[in-house]
């Protein structure tokens, strides 16, 4: 059991510190099916686990530089609304039906991450690992002109991440950059402050109501700390379109077991 819990915490630490993204994605099922962690029990610990090792990334990458406070506090306003309310609605949810809506997030990020598509040459520049900050006026002007569509995207991702556990880094990573113009570098720090916001809103709307395992929880945290350091470390080495197939490939098994095992 503990070396089961080391293996899944480290893997998914890796995939938040790689990625920006997916913690939860690895988190839930790990709990679910190596842990066998009840289901409302591994969404709401999925959310506490990620909440700290988001937030503790969040930290440094906010120390290098890597993180728009003004651009996370906004996005985080709306997404810690919509997190209460999906808590609310998942706590009385249907076990199958949050195992059915949580794989088919997974095959959405999956097809999000799989498919290929031409990107605008600025947008290639950032996301070839471009560092320095978006032109100061072009990103307010976004910010100001796309205020809607955050905050609509900021309720849904919230809501999703109360409902189902999921942060939802894949939906807000290339929000941030479309909608708000920063480089992708940021865009992920900046989603890392955003998903530790909405879990841990996500994990304090669980408690009470769902039986947590403390010692499970702790140790499986820990290592996915380590594992989320190790990631980011490690981002620079391998191509993000590389990481981005390999990790769509996985999802689209894992979502296809979750379905058959649990839904159908």
């Amino acid at each position: 059991m503990i070396l089961v819990a080391i293996f899944a915490g480290t893997a998914t630490g890796i995939v938040l510190g790689l990625l920006g993204s997916g913690g939860s994605i690895i988190a839930v099922p790990a709990l679910l099916y190596l842990l066998h962690v009840e289901p409302k029990q591994a969404i709401a610990m999925s959310l506490g686990i990620v909440a700290i090792t988001a937030a503790i990334s969040a930290w440094d990458n906010w120390r290098r530089g890597n993180v728009d406070v003004r651009v996370a506090a906004v996005f985080g306003l709306f997404g810690v609304v919509g997190t209460f309310g999906g808590t609310r609605l998942g706590v009385h949810a249907p076990v199958a039906f949050q195992l059915g809506l949580f794989a088919m997030v997974m095959l959405a990020a999956a097809w999000r991450m799989l498919k290929t598509k031409k990107q605008p040459l600025v947008l290639e520049a950032q996301l070839a690992g471009a560092t320095g900050p978006a032109i100061s006026v072009s990103e307010s002007e976004n910010l100001k002109a796309h205020m809607a569509q955050i905050a609509l995207l900021g309720i849904g991702v919230g809501a999703l991440t109360g409902l189902v556990g999921v942060g939802g880094g894949f939906l807000i990573v290339p929000a941030l950059v479309l909608l708000s113009g920063i480089p992708m570098k940021i865009a992920i720090g900046t989603s890392l402050a955003i998903v530790a916001a909405n879990s841990s809103t996500g994990f304090v709307g669980y408690m009470g109501t769902v039986p947590v395992d403390w010692g499970l929880m702790a140790s499986f945290t820990v290592v996915t700390v380590a594992g989320s350091f190790a990631g980011t470390r490690l981002a620079h080495r391998f191509s993000q379109e590389t990481l981005k197939r390999s990790f769509g490939v996985f999802l689209v098994f894992v979502a296809a077991y979750i379905l058959i095992k649990s839904v159908i």
